[in-house]
């Protein structure tokens, strides 16, 4: 989904000023044949691989958002297991000036169902990885997402990335 139709609003009014956003960053996961995989996109931005994520609409619960990202960008349905994490993301500022700060909720879900595909300009690949064998090519704070999904705190965690 290109950028939400609230911020455009806002960015009328405050150019290119920063903006405090909610973010929803979830990380799925599945049995795989020799063990549990991971479900990533490839950002068609920087080409990294990543995990789904997205910005909160107006009034919607971050949970919420999670599963309408799978959907959108892998084209799957998840069930959201756990909160995991909520921290503060690094200031943000895009090519075009925008900057931008999230409060990002981190989600462990469980891959329901759908064939994992490219669902939105946002990526150019999805694949399903054994959290054993990511990629190379990783957004910086992938690994630390997926081994707090794995370790299973029961609390919580929060921390800033």
């Amino acid at each position: 989904m290109p950028t939400p139709q609230f911020i455009l609003d806002l960015r009328a009014h405050i150019g290119t000023a920063p903006l405090w956003l909610m973010g929803a960053t979830v990380i799925v996961l599945r049995d795989g044949p020799t063990g549990p995989e991971v479900l990533l996109v490839r950002r068609s931005d920087s080409g990294a691989w990543a995990a789904i994520s997205g910005i909160v609409d107006p009034g919607e619960n971050p949970a919420v958002t999670a599963v309408r990202e799978a959907a959108e960008e892998a084209s799957v349905e998840i069930a959201i297991e756990k909160m995991v994490w909520m921290g503060v993301t690094r200031p943000h500022t895009f090519p075009n000036g925008d900057q931008v700060q999230f409060v990002d909720h981190g989600f462990r879900a469980r891959w329901v169902s759908g064939e994992a595909a490219v669902g939105d300009e946002e990526s150019t690949e999805v694949r399903w990885f054994p959290v054993d064998a990511l990629p190379e090519t990783l957004h910086r704070d992938l690994p630390l997402m997926v081994q707090r999904v794995l370790d299973d705190p029961a609390d919580v965690i929060l921390d800033d990335f």
